[in-house]
Order: structure tokens, then sequence, then C-alpha cells
């Protein structure tokens, strides 16, 4: 008898590892920026497993799949940010660069954590001004100008914003030898301190210069005259208050912190030098005697230099703080007046209401002889006078009453 089964094998496992590898390079293309394919470099090796069946590849080969190297732009602006600064030297000299992060930290010996206080990118976590000192350069932050000032160089970030602009302006005028006129040469790191406090301070003046004529003539004019144009004049005025307040106290906050800690002035002295300056101690210790002496000097020259620049903050802040507190007031008394008017508008209205409920009383008297319904005084003269002297008398007494009542009971 023939058989009909048939012998079948068993089923191959799904999964097998063999220990010898034939490694292959399954390369994966990535689109580069002028749509051109291009094949990418780096391979990772990854572990395929076959099934026998399957062709071109034995049990457990090892394949290698490559990802886009260091060199794609896609992954060099996210590993490798660039910034485009702009260079200026002690002689003068203003340059345009792009300079890489880790060119920048490894060149000014400053840590990552460092950058985030002048990184551009990072605005909404930068927005309070700063002055980092480190060992070979001072990380300035000072609202629009973000800079980095070193021994031998200065690197300012958004160089195209105002502020960035009035500071350039500044410090290549105090570089210049023609505009020295008798003035101390200090070093390159401090002038670029007091460039960038002139022209922050500068500007927060001429805010503080502009606004005050306007909100002095808004004083004079108001409450008397009030309509739309002052009142929005007013509001925008404030506005401009609050920011300049803002911004003036910050930065005099700022420079309390520095003068408040000492050791933050002889860091700024002795930076550039062979000097070292132990936590905890007030003594420099230098290799060269002389380094010691010109930092003790410039020590009291930078105190009172940073001195200086928070009286004209504290001045500028707190004349905004007082024109702010004179329109807050101003604002206030416009609230009376309006209140006053609008109490007024409904003392009258109230007038009003008694006296149509009076008259809306006679005119149910008048309604009621309106009616077609005999009542025998229609065939009298007098009684169409007598009737309306009696309603415009009770419409007259009604009021007063009420009237009286509520002048009692100061509702008017």
């Amino acid at each position: 008898m023939q058989s009909f089964f048939y012998s079948l094998s068993p089923p191959p496992p799904l999964l097998s590892i063999s220990t010898q590898f034939n490694p292959t390079r399954l390369l994966l293309t990535t689109p580069s920026w002028k749509n051109k394919y291009t094949q990418s470099t780096v391979t990772i090796p990854r572990l395929l497993s076959r099934h026998p069946c399957a062709s071109g590849q034995e049990d457990g080969a090892l394949a290698e799949t490559t990802i886009p190297s260091s060199k794609d732009p896609i992954l060099s602006g996210i590993n490798k940010p660039v910034y485009e600064v702009v260079e200026v030297k002690p002689d003068g000299i203003m340059s345009i660069k792009n300079i890489s992060r880790r060119h920048l930290l490894k060149s000014s010996g400053l840590q990552l954590r460092d950058i985030r206080s002048v990184d551009p990118s990072l605005w909404l976590m930068n927005s309070m001004p700063s002055l980092l000192v480190r060992d070979e350069a001072i990380l300035l932050n000072l609202g629009p100008l973000k800079a980095i000032a070193m021994k031998d160089r200065v690197l300012i970030f958004d160089y195209n914003r105002k502020g960035s602009k009035a500071f350039l302006k500044t410090l290549l005028a105090r570089l210049n030898p023609k505009n020295l006129n008798g003035r101390n040469v200090m070093e390159f790191e401090l002038e670029v301190v007091e460039a960038a406090l002139i022209s922050r301070i500068q500007r927060l003046e001429q805010i503080l210069m502009e606004i005050e004529p306007r909100v002095e003539a808004l004083l004079e004019v108001l409450p008397n005259r009030m309509n739309t144009d002052v009142l929005e004049e007013l509001r925008l005025s404030k506005q401009t208050l609050v920011e300049l307040g803002s911004k003036a106290g910050a930065l005099k906050q700022m420079l309390l912190e520095v003068l408040d800690d000492p050791n933050e002035i002889r860091r700024i002295c002795i930076m550039g030098r062979h000097c070292t300056l132990y936590r905890g101690s007030k003594e420099i210790n230098c290799d060269v005697s002389t380094d010691k002496y010109i930092a003790e000097e410039e020590e009291e020259e930078v105190e009172m230099l940073l001195d200086n620049y928070l009286q004209r903050c504290e001045s500028c802040h707190g004349q905004a703080e007082r024109l702010l507190d004179s329109a807050k007031e101003m604002e206030d008394s416009i609230a009376v007046n309006l209140s006053s008017r609008r109490l007024e508008l409904s003392r009258f209205e109230l007038l009003l209401q008694i006296g149509a409920f009076c008259v809306a009383v006679g005119a149910l008297v008048s309604g009621i002889f309106g009616m077609n319904l005999k009542s025998y005084l229609e065939e009298h003269v007098w009684a169409f006078w007598l009737t309306t002297g009696g309603i415009v008398a009770g419409a007259v007494i009604a009021f007063f009453i009420m009237y009286s009542y509520l002048k009692s009971k100061k509702i008017l």
C-alpha cells in the first residue's frame, strides 16, 4: 500500500547566530544640501539573523550600517555650533569671524557652562545682566551686548544690534590714541569693561532724557484735559518707565554684587598675570613682585570705576522710579475724577427715574378717566381742570417726597 505521508524536514529556527562572521557593508545614502546622494563613511556593526532559504548572506552575518559623519552639515550645526562674532584687537583692528564653540572654549580657557551667559541662542535664559570673571576672560552680558573680553582681543556676539554697535563705537574711540587727552591707559580688558558700562548707561540715560519731558508735559495738562490721545500717551510713557526702571535696577544690582565681592575685583586685576588668589584669602601671590604692585593699584582704580558707574545707574534708576510714581499718582487722580463724574451721572439718572415714576402714576390716573365708561364727571366743565391739576400736583408732591426720603438715606 502506497504511503500518502510525506517526510517533512523540521522548520529552521527563526534566530540563529553563527560564530563565523562575514561582514558586509549595507550603505545608507543621505541626501546632501544640493539634492545629491552621498555615501557616509562611519559604520556601525549590527547583527543580522538570516533564514537559511535566503541567499547572499550567511546565518548570523555581521552587517555594517553607515550613519552620517560629523562632516554632514546637519550634524555640524547641531554638535558643533558656529558663532559669527566681531573680533577687536587692542590696536583697534576689527574683523568678522566664524568661530566654533569648541575652538572658543579652547582659546579662552572657559567652560561650557560659562558660554551660556553670552550665547545668543539662549536669550530667554540669559536676559539678566551679568559680569563673570574667569582666569583668562571676562564675560559681559548687558542686555543687547554680549561679549567675551580677553587680554589680546574681545569677541562681540550679535554685533548688528543697537547696543553692540554703540559699544563698538565707544570702544574704538577709546582705543584710538588721538582720543587719549591725558587719560591713563588701562589694561585692554578693563577698557572693554568700561566701554561696555559707558555705552549701556548712556543708553539708559538717553531714554530717560527722552521720556522725562513727555511725562512732565502730561502731568501739567492732566487731569483737566482728558481725551483718548492724552490717556494713550500716558499709558505708553508709563510702560517705557517700567522697562527703564527694570533695566536700570538689574544693572545696579549686578554692579552691587561685583562691588560686594572683593575677590571678583582682584580676579579682574590679576587676569593674564602670573598671580594666584587663594579662596578665603585677601593676599595676592605673584611670581613677579611688580605684577603684585600693579594689581593692587588697579584694584583700587577698578573699584572706583565701578562705584562711579553704580552712582550713575542708581541716579537713572531713581529718576525713573520718581517719574513712574508721578505717573501712577496721576492715574489715581484720573481714576478719582472719572469716578466722581460717574457718580454725578448716576445721581442724575436716579432723579430722572424718580420723575418718570411720578409721571407714570399720573398717566395711570389719566388712563383710568380715558376709559369709555360714564362717570358723570364728563358732564361738568370744571372736572377736566380739576383732574388735570390734581394729577400734576400729585406727581410733584410724590417727587419731592421720594427725593426727601433718598436724601435722608444719603443715597442722593
